[in-house]
């Protein structure tokens, strides 16, 4: 019989973890070992025309080089988590361009200040990955290489 000071390191240990599982992302580059390109995308901007923006960017920069030449990452944070919002009206190109290898980072700094401000967290798209901080992501992906970017 274990006893319980080994039960509950075993429990601290697990829940440990599954919490690096979780926000181990925030560190991680895409792995695209054939990619000439890597590029972030910042939107930090309510304006749907810019979030469409962002998204026509990503696609056409898919286009030139070849979903398996390019790495694209888009970080959204402040108003422009806006665009990763579950329902949002461009989530059928959000799908799309995730098919394609983009990824979508979520900054949780954002998610925490929204959900102060609704008074509920905001329900964001599947495919959103969250991350602490939306410009400490930035900064992450400029020192792997990453071009960064604002359209």
């Amino acid at each position: 019989m274990k006893s319980i000071a080994a039960r509950v390191f075993a429990l601290i240990a697990a829940f440990g973890l599954v919490t690096v599982s979780m926000v181990g992302h925030a560190g991680v580059v895409q792995n695209k070992p054939f990619a000439v390109a890597k590029v972030a995308l910042q939107i930090s901007d309510p304006n749907p025309f810019k979030q469409t923006l962002v998204l026509n960017v990503a696609g056409n920069l898919l286009k030139h080089y070849g979903p398996d030449r390019v790495a694209v990452e888009i970080v959204a944070f402040g108003p422009g988590l806006r665009l990763l919002f579950k329902g949002n009206s461009n989530t059928s190109r959000i799908d799309s361009l995730v098919s394609d290898g983009v990824r979508f980072s979520a900054c949780d700094n954002t998610i925490r200040a929204m959900t102060r401000k609704l008074g509920h967290a905001p329900v964001l798209n599947v495919h959103s990955i969250r991350v602490s901080a939306g410009v400490v992501r930035l900064i992450q992906l400029q020192k792997a290489g990453y071009t960064i970017i604002k359209p």
